[in-house]
């Protein structure tokens, strides 16, 4: 990435948090252009402006769209916020928006999905990332965001720490400044691995249940099976090398059912996609836990019932 002060930035996959994150930083004043294949979203973009609803209040933002990748031009930051499920296809599609100086990051659910980027071009371009944020797309150009928290960005050095390069170091200074709260990690790969074990211990009880974070740690059955899925997860990534120690995973698990922070209230993506009949991110977020599981000899029981109620639910309609 090339250290402008005000770069260009697609964002390939605007649902959610690709809409969210597009909108916020077009708003800080860099120049973004949203591409997602949803024909009547991105319509409702360019007639109306996508708006934003929610913390930070109700209020519309000119920002481009389009659903074709030709039309955005070549990027010096894209973000990839497309289902886990359509990663590969969806870079090869936009291939015309990268070019040898371009950074690319994402802050999909689960982990794998730099590797899957990487694949199609190159692993030199792609750095590890994730964020505390929620957002969920409520219609045709519609996104809600439910609060202020951080996000991290980092170089993949596997699961020990590394330094911070300068390009970590300009991106997180060029979001910031933006308004994305962004923060230099010097160990991303552990940071994604706790943005995981949020997501494992959430996603799919909220997607069953449909309810949202808050509500699910007050049922106790329902707060138990949360932390045995959570403390799986913990030692799956310890066989690999991550270390995450028991106060961390409370804290975890405490912001992201905070209610006062608006963190509580959201439902999970995986929820969001049941209810409108959609393919889950069931197989990325925890089925990639279960196989690596399987691999180091560690039994994942709760985790392989949750996939397998999902599935359940899925087969309604798949």
């Amino acid at each position: 990435m090339n250290e402008k002060s005000s770069p260009k930035v697609v964002v390939v996959g605007a649902g959610g948090i690709g809409g969210l994150f597009g909108g916020l930083l077009f708003e800080g004043g860099l120049d973004v252009t949203l591409v997602d294949l949803n024909q009547e979203h991105v319509d409702a973009i360019n007639t109306n402006g996508l708006k934003i609803i929610g913390y930070g209040g109700d209020r519309f933002v000119g920002i481009k769209a389009t659903t074709d990748p030709n039309t955005a031009g070549v990027a010096d930051i894209v973000i990839v916020q497309c289902k886990a499920m359509h990663t590969q296809g969806a870079v090869k599609n936009a291939m015309s928006v990268f070019d040898q100086h371009t950074t690319v990051v994402s802050f999909q659910n689960g982990i794998g999905n730099e590797e899957v980027i990487a694949s199609v071009i190159g692993e030199g371009r792609v750095i590890g990332a994730l964020t505390a944020q929620a957002g969920m797309l409520e219609g045709p150009g519609i996104v809600r965001n439910y609060s202020d928290l951080p996000t991290y960005v980092g170089e993949l050095f596997g699961p020990n720490a590394g330094p911070i390069t300068p390009r970590i170091e300009n991106l997180a200074k060029i979001f910031s400044a933006a308004g994305l709260d962004t923060h230099a990690s010097t160990n991303i790969r552990l940071d994604m691995w706790k943005k995981l074990l949020g997501n494992i211990g959430l996603s799919a009880a909220s997607g069953i249940t449909d309810l949202c974070s808050a509500d699910m740690v007050k049922v106790p059955e329902l707060a138990e099976t949360i932390h045995r899925a959570l403390n799986e997860c913990a030692t799956v990534a310890k066989a690999c090398g991550i270390l995450i120690d028991e106060a961390e995973k409370h804290q975890i698990l405490d912001k992201l059912t905070n209610a006062v922070a608006g963190t509580g209230d959201a439902k999970s993506s995986l929820c969001a996609d049941l209810r409108t009949g959609r393919p889950t991110e069931v197989d990325r977020i925890y089925g990639t836990v279960v196989r690596l599981g399987k691999e180091h000899g560690i039994p994942t029981p709760t985790l392989d019932t949750l996939v397998s109620i999902v599935r359940g639910l899925e087969s309604h309609y798949m």
